[in-house]
């Protein structure tokens, strides 16, 4: 009986995390969309009604880029997550050297990397071989180099490690940026904690981080993050090796 109840609360303990997710979600891109298309059109009118001037509207330009990236990621990171609520959805393990992850971030972030002067090393053992799902790991590395990016100061350096442990892949991102107050990381997962703009006032929708967790959780691993202020931060994920 005992038993039968733990494993009631732990469905009823899902099911509720499920529905505050999707609860958070609505919530997310609905402000953000009315803030985003209440301030283009405030600006538009504006303009129109000649109450701002066309060099003022122009200096108000960077900021609403600004805002509909960030609009935009909430929407691509709701998709995301959305492909994997319909249908007897499944992984696909395909067989991945760690080494090509590395140059798959190296690649994308060429450009931001180039602008913040951060040099991006890899460390560990270039032979490790995951097998697990490549979509969902690339989104999640994706993420989580993207938060490396966008807390380290010009100058400083980030690290992708991978190695093998045991029967699991451990992925490591470090970086030695802004970091994070010790009393933010329990809350990190959660709708609680504060969205920090980046050093180069990079803005986040503070959404990315609860389906990496959701992602991580449909491959089979588990995620650490290690992080102090002004010291950086630590985001390891240990993947369990599937055969394809």
């Amino acid at each position: 009986m005992d038993d039968f109840i733990n494993e009631l609360q732990l469905k009823i303990e899902r099911l509720e995390n499920e529905i505050n997710f999707k609860n958070a979600l609505i919530s997310i891109l609905s402000h953000d969309s009315k803030e985003l298309f209440g301030n283009f059109l405030w600006l538009i009118e504006a303009l129109e009604e000649k109450t701002i001037s066309e060099e003022d509207f122009f200096k108000l330009l960077p900021q609403v880029k600004s805002d509909a990236r960030k609009n935009l990621q909430s929407v691509q990171d709701s998709v995301a997550w959305l492909r994997t609520q319909y249908g007897d959805f499944k992984i696909k393990p395909v067989k991945m050297m760690v080494t090509d992850l590395f140059h798959h971030l190296e690649e994308k972030y060429a450009a931001r990397l180039r602008e913040k002067n951060i040099k991006f090393h890899f460390k560990g053992d270039r032979h490790t071989v995951l097998t697990n799902d490549r979509v969902l790991l690339e989104y999640v590395l994706d993420k989580i180099f993207d938060n490396a990016v966008k807390y380290s100061l010009p100058g400083q350096d980030i690290y992708l490690e991978g190695g093998a442990k045991g029967d699991q892949v451990v992925l490591s991102v470090a970086d030695s940026g802004t970091g994070m107050n010790e009393k933010y990381l329990s809350a990190v997962y959660t709708y609680d904690n504060p969205v920090f703009l980046g050093t180069a006032g990079e803005k986040g929708a503070g959404l990315s981080l609860k389906i990496v967790k959701h992602f991580i959780s449909l491959m089979g691993g588990n995620i650490d993050i290690i992080s102090s202020e002004d010291n950086g931060t630590t985001v390891s994920l240990f993947l369990p090796n599937f055969i394809e």
